[in-house]
């Protein structure tokens, strides 16, 4: 009877601990998640509530257009509106921003990326594969 109370207690205990490193671990994975994004430059994508001058980009197979063509240094939050039928992206490149890329996005959805513009040069793409190359790319000057 003893051996039977011990094993019960010890089944009980270890189902207590996988399902506290099963919470602690979804804890994580929920803490972790932004969509995707990444690169250095504060930089957030998803689908969080970003501050920031809102500039829309529309996508579609194949280009960018942007809803504002002069940029002074600041945060902006550029809303990706893929407006095509297939997958793109958005990311950007310049001065103390490094590949922040969002999502990818399909047809028909948006993704938000927030980044903070200095003086300079600035590359906005899409990183899908052969997407950049087909004309999904503007060069911006801020300053």
């Amino acid at each position: 009877m003893a051996l039977t109370a011990r094993k019960a207690r010890t089944t009980h205990t270890a189902l207590g601990v996988t399902a506290s490193a099963f919470a602690a671990a979804l804890v994580l994975a929920a803490c972790s998640s932004g969509g995707g994004g990444g690169g250095s430059g504060s930089a957030s994508s998803g689908a969080s509530k970003a501050s920031g001058t809102r500039v829309t980009v529309t996508e579609t197979e194949y280009g960018l257009k942007l809803s504002r063509s002069s940029f002074t240094p600041g945060t902006y939050t550029f809303v990706a509106d893929n407006k095509g039928k297939i997958t793109h992206a958005l990311s950007i490149d310049g001065p103390g921003v490094k590949d922040a890329t969002t999502k990818n996005i399909q047809g028909g959805q948006e993704a938000n990326l927030t980044v903070t513009f200095k003086k300079g040069s600035y590359d906005l793409y899409c990183p899908i594969p052969g997407h950049k190359q087909l004309g999904m790319n503007k060069n911006i000057q801020v300053g």
